[in-house]
């Protein structure tokens, strides 16, 4: 299974937890009402390693870097969702 474990990180609201069959689409939300930043950047990072970059965006929806999904961010950016459309059990990590 792929799993997904939120970044803690102040003044951000996310699901500490998400799961799903490998294969199946996940969708990853967060919010972030504090927001200064002109993009909102996802990563991952999984254990002993640097963040990865997984999608940028400032407002709608743009794909992630590898293809596979995509990232959108609301019109406020005060939140936005990570979509990944063919999660596999190595994509499990930090998001």
């Amino acid at each position: 299974s792929f799993s997904a474990v939120a970044a803690d990180t102040d003044g951000v609201q996310q699901s500490p937890w998400k799961e799903t069959i490998e294969g199946t689409g996940v969708n990853l939300t967060c919010l972030h009402p504090k927001i200064t930043a002109d993009a909102t950047h996802w990563y991952r990072q999984f254990p002993d390693q640097p963040p990865q970059l997984v999608a940028t965006a400032v407002r709608g929806t743009k794909p992630v870097l590898d293809g596979a999904g995509h990232l959108w961010v609301s019109s406020d950016r005060k939140s936005s969702a990570l979509y990944l459309s063919r999660p596999r059990r190595g994509d499990s990590a930090v998001y």
